[in-house]
């Protein structure tokens, strides 16, 4: 695991803030999401200082990573902006009660409905990823008397170093214009327009990047775009980089302290400004979208092992009470994490072993091959780095409840999601009258 002052081993056990694992299995049951709030709050702050250093600009929360009405207040307390993607997160952050002049609407197919949403909510930017988005947004803006302000997806054409099925800004890929074919045209309609207020560019080229020579090519390529439009008498005032930065799972990953992960916007942001000034541009408004490096590393997952099967020389099998309902990504992409018997913390890791979950899936796993100390019936397991698209991504499969979510600060603990129970999962089912004849 990344140790940090709220993540560490004392007297044999797993502490998360000023607690033990342990203590809040027992307090809260498993399986059980566990955030640390001091956590949160000291990355926000770093990214913060990070993209004001030398200029102006703002971070927006990738609300997809990890979306509660608790976080969102603790998010914007630090001066976060918001990056939405679904008239659901639009509605936690109003709920959350944020200054939606600062959030985003993302998305490449947008619906009428929430863009009607969005529009009657007052956010501050649409970013625009379709034709037919810019039809449907435009008239709807054009019906209320207003005009929106938008910012344009555009492809890039970078192939960041990542997992297939997160890269975004690839050759054809489903998000964006692209900035060699038609991003100009686009620009140009939406200036055209009377419902609506181009003010920027947004890029986002994928996720759990460590190689920054993607984001500096992607720079170059965008910022040539933006003197093109320049040219044609059209400015770019904003300019939104994305997120994406890459987190530790494994010891094969860098650990990297909240300050080092300020870097890499640290460096986006100056990145931004040199290429601006050496084509002579104005300094755009930076924006920089991190999501899972604010929480993933905050999030520690914390299940009971069930039953252990050994298969002496070939597998072992370590059973817990969660599984791919409540982290998916594993089914999904092969994701790999790093975990510890909380119980039994200080003890080494003498054992690989194959995490499995409760679903009647074979492919229902946390991971393969993972070194653990001795697992046996009744001891609580940690998952590190769950914070980000475990909880967002859950499900209900095979009828089992989404584990609540409890936030740690220091000595306190608390709900932030509270647990379902089997009414919860049945609420909306219904029975039509014809069937109980």
């Amino acid at each position: 695991m990344n140790t940090r002052d709220t993540l560490y081993v004392k007297d044999g056990n797993l502490w998360i803030g000023e607690l033990k694992a342990t203590e809040l299995a027992k307090r809260f049951g498993t399986p059980l999401y566990v955030m640390d709030a001091r956590y949160i709050a000291e990355v926000a702050d770093a990214f913060v200082r990070a993209v004001n250093k030398g200029g102006r600009g703002a971070v927006a929360f990738a609300n997809k990573a990890f979306a509660t009405v608790a976080t969102a207040k603790l998010a914007a307390a630090h001066g976060l902006w918001f990056d939405v993607v679904s008239g659901g997160e639009l509605y936690l952050v109003r709920q959350a009660g944020v200054d939606l002049k600062k959030v985003l609407f993302h998305g490449n197919n947008k619906t009428p409905r929430e863009i009607e949403e969005g529009l009657e909510a007052g956010i501050g930017y649409f970013v625009v990823d379709s034709l037919n988005e810019l039809e449907i947004l435009d008239s709807a803006a054009k019906a209320r008397g207003m005009k929106q302000k938008v910012l344009v997806r555009v492809n890039p054409g970078v192939s960041a170093h990542t997992y297939e099925a997160v890269v975004t800004a690839a050759p054809f890929s489903k998000f964006g214009f692209d900035v060699h074919g038609d991003a100009a045209d686009v620009v140009k309609d939406i200036v055209s327009r009377e419902g609506l207020e181009f003010c920027g560019l947004h890029v986002h080229i994928g996720s759990q990047i460590y190689d920054h020579s993607s984001y500096d090519t992607a720079i170059d390529i965008v910022t040539d775009f933006m003197k093109k439009l320049s040219e044609d008498g059209v400015a770019t005032d904003i300019l939104d980089m994305g997120g994406g930065y890459g987190i530790y799972y494994t010891d094969e990953d860098p650990k990297f302290t909240p300050e080092r992960y300020a870097y890499t916007v640290e460096s986006i942001a100056a990145r931004v400004r040199e290429k601006a000034a050496e084509k002579g541009l104005s300094e755009p408004f930076i924006i920089v979208e991190p999501g899972r490096s604010i929480v993933g590393e905050a999030g520690v997952t914390l299940y009971t092992v069930g039953a252990v099967k050994d298969f002496p020389g070939v597998k072992k099998y370590v059973a817990v009470d969660g599984g791919m309902f409540d982290n998916p990504r594993y089914a999904l992409y092969g994701s790999v994490y790093s975990a510890m018997i909380a119980n039994k913390a200080d003890r080494p890791a003498e054992e690989k072993v194959t995490i499995a979950g409760k679903c009647c899936e074979s492919g229902d796993l946390i991971g393969k091959d993972i070194p653990l100390q001795h697992a046996e019936t009744g001891d609580i397991l940690a998952v590190f780095s769950t914070g980000a698209y475990n909880y967002s991504m859950a499900s209900n499969y095979n009828l089992n409840a989404i584990p609540p979510v409890v936030l740690v600060d220091g000595d306190r603990a608390d709900y932030i999601v509270r647990p379902q129970t089997y009414e919860d999962l049945l609420r909306n089912n219904t029975v039509p009258e014809w069937l109980t004849k």
